[in-house]
């Protein structure tokens, strides 16, 4: 029965569980999609002079500013990076106490350093983004300021 559990869980993990979160993803979609519709076509009916592009404009879903884009970069590295800090710090702290099989212990040190260099990456995304797209971020603000003032 435990050789059924170790084989099931890790396909559970790694086959069954991405495409349910897909299908959860792509079923929320749908359901915002009809709802927007369902509004649109009911604000028809009842007044049907109504500008149709400015009503899709107010009930379709906010486009994120490159500087929220960015700011989640940042957010994610930065989770990343202190996650992978305390997966390596725990491991040098049971290694040096000496009390886990070496096997798991060398997984948990990869396991730190795979998070340490993702959270990195994230974190030299973020720099070069910032970089690269200063002068689309002022023009998107001030693109924001006029829509406010009109």
């Amino acid at each position: 029965m435990e050789h059924l559990v170790a084989i099931l869980v890790p396909i559970a993990c790694g086959c069954i569980l991405p495409i349910f979160a897909i299908w959860m993803g792509i079923r929320k979609e749908m359901n915002e999609t009809n709802t927007r519709t369902q509004i649109a076509l009911a604000a028809i009916e009842k007044n049907p002079d109504l500008d149709i592009e400015e009503l899709m404009k107010k009930i379709s879903p906010k486009k994120k500013l490159l500087k929220e884009k960015l700011l989640g970069k940042l957010q994610t590295g930065n989770i990343t990076t202190f996650l992978g800090i305390g997966f390596l710090i725990c491991a040098i702290y049971v290694d040096f106490l000496g009390g886990m099989n070496s096997n798991d212990l060398r997984m948990l040190y990869l396991a730190g350093a795979i998070l340490l260099g993702v959270g990195i990456a994230f974190l030299i995304n973020y720099s070069k983004g910032k970089k690269m797209l200063a002068k689309e971020m002022e023009a998107e603000e001030k693109k924001l300021i006029a829509e406010a003032n009109s």
